[in-house]
């Protein structure tokens, strides 16, 4: 096992970003970042503070330098910016019904939204 922390109970987004490991919590509604040793062993966890609140994060991954996640309780895919333990997030796609999964390629994101099962794919944003 890499970590036990109740604080993590309710995670559902985990992605590296460069060397980092970071996961959500779809229950607290927080983001962590999971510092791990040259060995592997992960500490304990550090919460990210998001500039606006952050409702049921879900599908989360890391391109480009960015986390891109699906907000299932706003009905949002967001793109995070963390900077230290600040995060800047911005809204890319609002008024889903209950997007839970986002996969970000070169030159398209794919959002997931489980209540309409579609998937819709949007220019990558810059």
């Amino acid at each position: 096992m890499l970590i036990e922390d109740r604080t993590l109970d309710g995670i559902d987004g985990i992605t590296f970003l460069g060397s980092e490991l970071y996961v959500n919590n779809v229950i607290s509604n927080n983001l962590y970042r999971i510092p791990l040793d040259q060995s592997g062993k992960a500490g304990a966890p550090i919460q990210i503070w998001p500039d606006r609140p952050i409702k049921g994060p879900d599908g989360m991954r890391a391109y480009n330098g960015k986390l891109y996640l699906t907000e299932n309780r706003n009905g949002r895919a967001s793109v995070v910016t963390v900077n230290g333990d600040q995060a800047t997030v911005v809204t890319i796609l609002d008024g889903l019904t209950r997007p839970t999964a986002i996969e970000p390629t070169a030159d398209t994101l794919w959002v997931g939204d489980r209540a309409k099962d579609k998937a819709i794919a949007l220019p990558m944003p810059k």
